[in-house]
């Protein structure tokens, strides 16, 4: 039934039309997964916290957060059995190295591991894993209807941008965030699909949710020319603490790496650090979005006092600032402590609170030494989370037109783009990789707006290798030689020892000289007449390194070991180059 309809759907829709129509599908169901997860997280939020008194601590801070996190760990090694963590990452790993393809519990997963996580008080986001779903969901529709590579990656960018303009009705910050953090390039083929989707999730957002803000924003008072040194060194300071924010996490993740065999050991540590600091720190408990309003919301000292209910500071209104200190320097430890132990969330949401906590401490410590012009601390809290985001995404559009689109602050425009370009260029002398990128890019498997390097990383080594190859042994002598040259298709016998190990290759050319010479078949052996070769290629080598591998050596095949040192087979210089041309030519269509 199915292929009869995809066959009437080719000959009757063009394959313009049919992206088209997808792109629709995307946002919607991207749309339905963010209302499905937040109204998850917040049912159970309200049923766990609802009794809970503002005035004092509560000891169940200490347990619904290991809870969490050990329900979200059996659900995804009994039930998932696949590893769901760091979802922007794994949909750049599957843009480069897989062909766009995401598996098919994707598309529901995340959903319900991280609504288990945040809703008992994980201190993550919701956005990563729904911008993995939206891309899941975009991706498994175009496998569905077998389409190309090239076709899967606009729709994994289609589903991204949707789950970010639904989540925060910000259908200008979902196009933008695919651009810069996805590497999907703006051409006239992927820029109408793209908006198409973040439009439609957008709109059903608003028809599931209402009008309501996800965070709601009221001037204080106009920008000022006169507020441009506060506002350059807010952004240079927003760099050093996305610096802090990254490093920090990293560390925190190789520490827990450290217990991948030992589920429990991850648990205890984990569930340890975050529900000791939950019960500190009331405000790292979740999303963190209602200490992320109560900062931009307030009017009056008592209005951003509430910060510290729940919370042994709770009535000591002389430590707001340290407080907010502690908050801002013990979020990257709730955070990495909820994944590490063994939850499912995102750094989408933790680097907007970071960022609101940075702003208005910095504004509040200004003003507070009258080192220059007064700064409103609201407007600086909502800057802040524009120069946070985009020092760790190192995606200073998202963070101004998303921070510009959900708080309505477009009034701020010219601060928000100091500040997000300020704090942008702080980061890049440190890190030139943002938080989702720097593993992949340190294995060479990162997309890049670069055309070339973008073909080269797209590349496969291994469907280029030729495994069609004569091996000879060592001790083969030249007549047994001969017989194996007049099977091979390649200038090259590779030597093996009894294992597979490469130990060296006779290159057929240079024994011109002896292969006619019969009465020289059995002076002659194999390592008599073999020779290193030029250099080897590891099977994980990336594509960049092959090329530079035979532009230094101007050989025409170099063999390809694998982790053992086995032989793999052999690449062929003049394949990969035509391979290469090819995608040069796909890629440049539009």
């Amino acid at each position: 039934m199915f292929g009869r309809l995809n066959a009437w759907r080719s000959e009757h829709i063009s394959p313009r039309m049919f992206l088209l129509i997808l792109a629709f599908f995307v946002g919607f169901f991207a749309a339905v997964a963010a209302f499905i997860l937040h109204g998850m997280i917040n049912e159970i939020g309200a049923l766990l916290t609802s009794s809970f008194s503002n005035r004092e601590t509560n000891w169940l801070f200490l347990v619904y957060p290991v809870v969490g996190i050990y329900l979200t760990s059996l659900f995804i090694r009994y039930i998932v059995k696949d590893n769901i963590s760091h979802g922007i990452t794994r949909i750049l790993y599957a843009i480069s190295a897989n062909k766009s393809r995401l598996k098919a519990h994707n598309t529901w997963s995340s959903v319900i591991a991280s609504a288990i996580t945040i809703g008992f008080g994980g201190s993550v986001g919701a956005e990563a894993p729904i911008v993995l779903t939206g891309s899941a969901i975009g991706s498994n529709l175009g496998q569905l209807f077998k389409l190309d590579s090239k076709t899967l990656m606009t729709l994994v960018g289609c589903g991204a941008a949707g789950a970010i303009a639904g989540i925060f009705k910000a259908p200008i910050a979902g196009l933008v965030f695919t651009l810069e953090v996805l590497m999907i390039d703006l051409t006239m083929a992927s820029l109408l699909p793209i908006l198409i989707s973040c439009v439609t999730a957008t709109c059903f957002t608003y028809i599931f949710r209402g009008d309501a803000a996800l965070f709601t924003f009221h001037l204080d008072s106009d920008w000022t020319i006169q507020r441009v040194p506060a506002t350059v060194l807010l952004g240079i300071f927003c760099g050093l603490v996305s610096l802090y924010f990254i490093r920090t996490m990293n560390a925190c993740e190789d520490m827990f790496a450290r217990y991948k065999n030992s589920p429990y050991a991850r648990l205890l540590l984990g569930g340890a650090i975050l529900s000791t600091l939950i019960f500190l720190f009331p405000a790292l408990y979740g999303e963190g979005y209602r200490a992320i309003n109560l900062l931009l919301n307030g009017r009056t000292e008592a209005d951003w006092n509430q910060i510290l209910d729940n919370s042994l500071f709770y009535g000591h209104h002389e430590y707001l600032i340290l407080y907010l200190a502690l908050v801002l320097f013990t979020k990257v430890f709730a955070t990495s402590a909820t994944n590490g132990g063994g939850g499912c969330g995102g750094t989408f949401a933790p680097s907007l609170f970071i960022g609101c906590f940075s702003g208005f401490l910095f504004s509040r410590v200004w003003n507070m030494h009258q080192i220059g012009v007064y700064v409103p601390e609201k407007n600086f809290a909502l800057l802040g989370m524009a120069g946070v985001m985009s020092g760790v995404m190192h995606a200073p559009l998202t963070g101004i037109f998303l921070i510009a689109e959900i708080t309505g602050g477009y009034s701020l425009f010219m601060p928000l783009m100091i500040v997000s370009v300020c704090a942008y260029l702080t980061i890049i002398i440190f890190e030139p990789h943002s938080i989702y990128g720097m593993r992949l890019a340190r294995q060479g498997k990162l997309i890049t707006h670069h055309t070339d390097h973008a073909v080269l990383t797209l590349m496969s080594l291994d469907s280029v290798i030729d495994r069609d190859y004569q091996a000879v042994k060592p001790d083969m002598e030249l007549g047994q030689i001969v017989h194996s040259i007049s099977r091979s298709r390649t200038s090259y016998l590779p030597v093996l020892d009894a294992a597979g190990s490469l130990l060296g290759e006779i290159n057929i050319l240079k024994i011109r000289h002896v292969v006619f010479r019969t009465e020289l078949y059995h002076h002659f052996k194999a390592h008599q007449l073999m020779a290193e070769p030029a250099a080897t290629l590891n099977e994980d080598a990336p594509m960049a390194e092959v090329m530079k591998t035979f532009d230094r050596t101007q050989a025409d095949w170099l063999p390809v070991l694998d982790r053992d040192q086995h032989l793999k087979g052999y690449i062929s210089r003049q394949r990969i180059y035509t391979m290469y041309r090819k995608m040069m030519a796909d890629m440049s269509e539009d």
